[in-house]
């Protein structure tokens, strides 16, 4: 079961929160506020169908899927909400070789939002329990229908803002060179177009994403390398 801070009341915030410093609590322990017994309850029963606490001979405490629940508030907030955190993610680099000695780019052009219309490499979110070279192939072979001999070249802290000054993405993205790739390419998916593209003609391409110029250094520097931007676009 899938779970967000929007399913849970205030008083299970609070009851989370009480069992965050304390490994086990008793009922009146719990209940802070003095919320009437027949509502309180009620909470625990629902933080336990949902398994984030467990009722024990002395009391309650948290589940293994609750301490991972509630490690994800801010503590230090009297309304108990989710800390907001960069999003982790990969940019899959792939390329091959043209046959007359060329080096070619799979480049993507997104069509879905946010970004509707951009170009530039594959990317996805690592999944919960997925190893970074896990997530990559999983994309390569979803988004293009390829798989390919896979490596990593660096990290990339990416922070995207509006021309207002407004942070709209925060993302770190793990750069992942593939080479030698096989299957039959897909050019179009649903939300993208692919297409191999010599690398003097990506930057002729309409609303490259920033940073594409210094992903394609990275993967052929040969070194593994950290970079940390911040980028100010004009369309989201």
């Amino acid at each position: 079961m899938s779970i967000n801070q929007a399913d849970i009341h205030p008083i299970q915030a609070k009851i989370l929160k009480e069992l965050i410093f304390h490994p086990e609590r008793k009922f009146s322990e719990l209940n802070v506020e003095g919320v009437s017994s027949d509502q309180f309850s009620f909470h625990l029963r629902r933080l336990a169908e949902l398994n984030l606490i467990r009722k024990t001979d002395a009391g309650y405490e948290l589940t293994a899927p609750g301490k991972e629940f509630a490690n994800r508030f801010d503590t230090d907030s009297a309304q108990m909400v989710f800390e907001r955190q960069a999003k982790l993610g990969v940019s899959v680099s792939c390329i091959k070789n043209s046959g007359n000695g060329e080096e070619l780019f799979l480049i993507q052009q997104r069509l879905k939002q946010p970004y509707f219309g951009y170009h530039g490499f594959i990317t996805g979110k690592v999944r919960w329990g997925e190893t970074i070279l896990e997530t990559a192939a999983r994309e390569l072979q979803e988004e293009a229908g390829l798989s390919a001999e896979l490596s990593i070249s660096g990290v990339k802290h990416k922070m995207d803002y509006s021309e207002s000054g407004e942070l709209l993405e925060d993302k770190y993205f793990f750069i992942v060179k593939t080479e030698n790739p096989t299957g039959t390419l897909r050019d179009n998916i649903e939300g993208g177009k692919n297409a191999w593209t010599r690398e003097e003609e990506i930057f002729r391409l309409p609303d490259v994403f920033d940073g594409v110029d210094e992903t394609i250094k990275i993967i052929k520097s040969g070194a593994f390398q950290f970079v940390e931007r911040k980028y100010t676009v004009k369309r989201y």
